[in-house]
């Protein structure tokens, strides 16, 4: 009954370590682990670095940061530097052909005629029709409405320059967005045959009701303005005790800024397509033109009898080498950003093992602490385990991704599904969330094995689970109180500072002096969520430093037990708070006691 030490499922778990008198913390003497991942991690990265050249080369970003015009010029550069904005000229056709299939074909464009003006009509405007036999100088030039396409003579008459779809036949308040014309919610529709449908005009109203671009997108950056102050007011005090979470912050930046760039590049690259167009097909003359065909706008069209007839820009083509590697080459960024952020992750969690477990393992505290603990532990992770982070890292990255994956499926596949599939599908994805959820538990732990001893991945994760599978009951007893001391913790520090700027910006907070007023804000709301958002942020970067603290140090004071046992040659390294909590001791003092060489 009593003979036994440590209980009597040792065997089934590996045994407990063994005492030794040489070991003093994180081992010098290290050697690389993982090398063949390493090397495989590195070869990965060129190949993310030579997708972003590629990228770069063949991309187009300033197809998705400047609108084009019915001819494919940008708007806001070159020619049109100082026409910025695109102006739809029958916007209600946007509407009629919001169909998927639709959409696609035509490359994401509208049918209508589409150019680039210096600003935003500003009042209401109908061609009358005693205005039809004027020219187009007299309606709209002299008029300073300078919203037909370019090159449109003086004296063409507004009848055939409405029948061609030269000029627009109205204009509605607008307000730019996005470098796009869009027409004010309140504004009244023109009594005109193209939009007399009732249904699409209330479709029209409630779609632009309902984003309300033009109020919420002004108020909000004058309330951004008046309080950008108060909101980083949570950060600045701060910076000190939030160094190394900072630099992992500004890792995982970088990362998501190459992949996000990288994609953007990779969608719009390939050479434009320009296709003849009309606005009706079945208009007599436009029989004997072949539509869809290929033209180039910098050319002069055929005179012929088709009103309307253009050369427009369509989508870029997908020949090409690159173009049709394009999926693969975006499914080898999304496998680079998963990778990379999970080895950043990595990267910092055995850094600060590193640290911590030096602190533990020092005898004499402060005296045996090493005179820069982070950065030893820094230069050490990154210069012998960079393959053992990858390694645990791309396990990671496969599950996630795996995960993704079963995401888009179920997406996909939501309005076919019947209640057995889901079922199942949730099965999938419940199995696939709790084996990530362990396997980030058990990289973790691997990663201060990692920092301590220098083993390669499999090894220090094996080591890990059998020292907890040891220690099972401690395990959960501190893993349950800890994560309930981390939400606490986290939920006071949002917390107050919610109700802190509450009350600052709802101007509750009464003789606090001039220079601490509040501003007057369109949205109360908006700085508040902000600076909770912030807080919620700051407080996980430094709670996170803290439970990988937690976790450090509980391993070390596990294997503290299994080595010690508190005698004159073996005493525990714990601090003596903690040798008081568990009811233990050192017959010596460590302050006193000589450690064997």
């Amino acid at each position: 009954m009593g003979g036994k030490k440590d209980g009597d499922g040792d065997e089934a778990y590996g045994k407990p370590v063994k005492y030794d008198p040489s070991f003093r913390g994180p081992i010098k003497n290290r050697g690389c682990t993982d090398i063949i991942c390493c090397l495989l991690f590195f070869v990965f990265i060129l190949g993310y670095i030579v997708v972003g050249i590629v990228a770069w080369v063949y991309g187009d970003p300033q197809q998705v940061l400047y609108p084009r015009n019915s001819t494919g010029a940008y708007c806001g550069i070159g020619m049109n530097k100082d026409k910025p904005y695109l102006l739809y000229f029958n916007i209600f056709n946007c509407i009629l052909t919001t169909n998927v299939v639709t959409v696609s074909v035509n490359g994401l464009q509208c049918p209508t005629p589409q150019v680039c003006v210096s600003s935003c009509p500003k009042d209401p405007w109908t061609v009358q029709v005693n205005q039809l036999s004027l020219t187009v100088g007299e309606v709209f030039y002299t008029a300073n409405r300078n919203f037909c396409l370019p090159g449109v003579p003086w004296d063409m008459s507004v009848r055939e320059s409405l029948n061609q779809e030269l000029c627009p036949s109205f204009l509605l308040p607008s307000t730019p967005a996005l470098g796009r014309c869009f027409p004010w919610p309140n504004s009244s529709l023109p009594e005109l045959p193209e939009i007399s449908n009732v249904s699409i005009s209330q479709g029209i109203s409630g779609l632009l009701d309902s984003l309300n671009a033009r109020d919420i997108s002004v108020k909000i950056f004058e309330d951004f303005a008046h309080s950008w102050y108060w909101i980083l007011a949570a950060v600045g005090q701060m910076m000190s005790t939030m160094f190394y979470p900072l630099v992992t912050f500004v890792l995982l930046l970088i990362c998501i800024a190459y992949w996000a760039m990288t994609a953007l590049y990779l969608a719009t690259s390939g050479q434009p397509q320009y296709v003849l167009w009309a606005p009706n097909v079945s208009t007599p003359g436009c029989e004997i033109v072949t539509m869809n065909a290929s033209c180039d706008p910098m050319q002069e069209q055929p005179v012929n009898s088709c009103p309307g007839l253009k050369c427009v820009f369509q989508s870029y083509l997908s020949t090409g080498l690159v173009q049709r590697s394009i999926f693969n080459l975006q499914i080898y960024g999304v496998l680079g950003l998963f990778w990379t952020l999970n080895w950043v992750l990595a990267l910092g969690q055995c850094v600060l093992a590193g640290a911590f477990a030096s602190f533990y393992w020092a005898f004499h505290k402060p005296r045996d602490i090493p005179t820069f603990p982070l950065s030893a532990a820094f230069i050490r992770t990154i210069r012998y385990h960079t393959g053992s982070l990858a390694f645990g890292s791309l396990i990671l990255t496969i599950v996630q991704i795996v995960r993704v994956i079963l995401e888009y499926i179920d997406h996909k596949l939501r309005e076919a599904q019947n209640p057995v599939t889901r079922c199942i599908m949730c099965c999938f994805k419940c199995c696939l969330w709790c084996l990530e959820k362990f396997i980030k538990f058990l990289n973790r732990n691997a990663y201060i094995m990692i920092a301590i001893y220098g083993k390669n991945f499999c090894v220090s994760a094996k080591n890990a689970f059998m020292l907890l599978m040891r220690n099972i009951i401690r395990v959960v007893i501190l893993d349950k109180v800890t994560d309930l001391l981390l939400l606490f913790g986290k939920l006071l520090v949002v917390g107050g500072v919610g109700v802190l700027s509450f009350f600052f910006f709802t101007g509750r907070i009464q003789g606090l002096g001039k220079n601490f007023e509040n501003p007057q804000l369109n949205y109360y709301w908006l700085p508040i969520m902000t600076s909770i958002v912030g807080a919620y942020v700051i407080a996980s970067g430094f709670f996170s430093v803290f439970g990988m603290c937690v976790d450090t140090l509980f391993l070390c004071f596990l294997e503290d037990l299994e080595r010690n046992d508190g005698s004159l040659d073996r005493p525990y390294y714990m601090s003596k708070s903690l040798l008081k909590i568990l009811g233990k001791k050192n017959q010596a003092p460590p302050k006193d006691k000589k450690r064997k060489k």
